[in-house]
């Protein structure tokens, strides 16, 4: 009897955690033959609506082990509420492995990464856009599978 009160606690826990709002936003993009071209830009839409809060951007990239670097070159551009035209924002190598391997989570062959992109900030409201472009020497890039941006809410 106890063991079925306390897995019928358990379930209700997680059922009320998992339904709690989540202020966050992700979404990624597939990339044709797992070949990123420079040309191709992803671009990512969203909302803003609460201007107290600090956001932290992410650049989400999926890759499978044959990824022949151990970092990534990327160029980020967004589009903020009001303006006609995109503003790059710089963004250092980010680093995808070190001597000890992949620093994302892997399943089998596939590895994902959630990296940072700056500090957290406060943003106006209204739509963004954000776009990403792959500024490596090979081009297009191969072994990635998927590219993304995730928003956070920090509190």
């Amino acid at each position: 009897m106890n063991h079925s009160r306390s897995f019928i606690f358990i379930f209700s826990l997680l059922v009320f955690i998992s339904c709690r709002h989540i202020d966050l936003y992700e979404r990624s993009v597939s990339i044709r033959g797992h070949a990123w071209q420079n040309s191709d830009q992803p671009r990512f839409t969203f909302q803003i609506r609460d201007t107290l809060s600090r956001y932290q951007v992410y650049l989400v990239l999926r890759h499978t082990e044959k990824y022949n670097y151990t970092n990534i070159y990327v160029n980020l551009y967004v589009q903020a509420p009001g303006k006609n035209s995109f503003e790059k924002i710089p963004v250092p190598s980010l680093a995808l492995a070190n001597s000890d391997g992949w620093l994302g989570s892997g399943m089998d062959d596939i590895y994902e990464h959630r990296i940072p992109l700056g500090e957290p900030q406060t943003l106006q409201a209204g739509t963004y856009i954000f776009k990403v472009e792959q500024i490596m020497r090979e081009d297009p890039l191969q072994h990635v599978l998927n590219v993304g941006l995730r928003l956070e809410k920090k509190r």
